[in-house]
């Protein structure tokens, strides 16, 4: 499947952020305008399911991360600079990892575990069962967020195929990615959603860097957008000394949406 991909940025270096459930490209706003300043071109997917993207007829991570590297590799011409994901889109990302090679990985409060027993059950129930909120419960439950992102969740509720959350029934799959083909980071909410003390412990066992941005739920780049920015830049200026022996990656072209044929 083709997907949606907002391009942008000259930037020599090349970053793919991806999206988590119930949200889209447009949720990086911020995230995107900085890379871009750190001279980033940045490729943004909505995933199938999700904002501009085609809908599917069933959904999983496996093939999600397929439509991604299907719709991603032709626009690369030597492996990414970073390949970024939230909560879904972080289990998705570490998929796409193991099949572009990137430079570096970022996995922010990944879907690498799911609750097990009645409190799984629940979350399952939550989904499948929630009607979309209203603003005024939005800003309630995130009160950190701007209003802007506000705007653009309600946007990316309105945009997304509810059966997605299928793609859930199975969890099984969701599980820390089985070697690393890249230096890894793993950013999380102070309030984890999905990663517990102890999976934390095993992503550090298997050499992943694991930092914790406090006072932030799920969502960690909206609730402390700078606090998030400083631990994913600041780890990144670390793996500078290998950055600066890589060829750059040629520019294609300015900032556009690619839209799904």
């Amino acid at each position: 499947m083709q997907l949606a991909v907002h391009e942008s940025g000259r930037g020599a270096r090349t970053a793919i952020l991806i999206h988590g459930i119930m949200s889209d490209s447009r949720a990086w706003h911020r995230v995107t305008a900085e890379l871009e300043g750190q001279g980033f071109r940045v490729l943004a997917v909505d995933l199938a399911g999700h904002g501009r993207s085609p809908r599917a007829t069933a959904y999983s991570p496996a093939a999600w991360a397929s439509d991604v590297v299907e719709t991603l590799a032709p626009l690369l011409d030597s492996p990414p600079d970073v390949v970024m994901g939230h909560s879904l889109g972080g289990l998705v990302a570490s998929l796409v990892a193991d099949r572009l090679a990137p430079r570096a990985a970022i996995y922010i409060d990944p879907a690498f575990s799911f609750p097990k027993g009645l409190r799984g059950w629940a979350f399952k129930a939550f989904f499948a069962m929630a009607p979309r909120p209203r603003r005024s419960a939005l800003v309630r439950m995130n009160p950190k967020w701007s209003a802007v992102d506000v705007d653009i969740e309600l946007a990316t509720l309105r945009d997304w195929d509810k059966r997605t959350i299928l793609g859930f029934s199975d969890t099984r799959p969701l599980v820390p990615p089985a070697r690393l083909v890249a230096p890894t980071l793993v950013v999380l909410a102070e309030k984890s959603l999905l990663i517990t003390a102890n999976v934390a412990r095993q992503l550090r066992g298997q050499g992943m860097t694991v930092a914790t941005v406090r006072g932030t739920g799920h969502t960690v780049f909206r609730d402390d957008h700078a606090g998030f920015m400083d631990a994913v830049l600041g780890w990144l200026r670390d793996l500078a000394p290998a950055a600066s022996e890589r060829a750059p990656v040629a520019v294609r072209s300015a900032s556009y949406v690619r839209s799904a044929s």
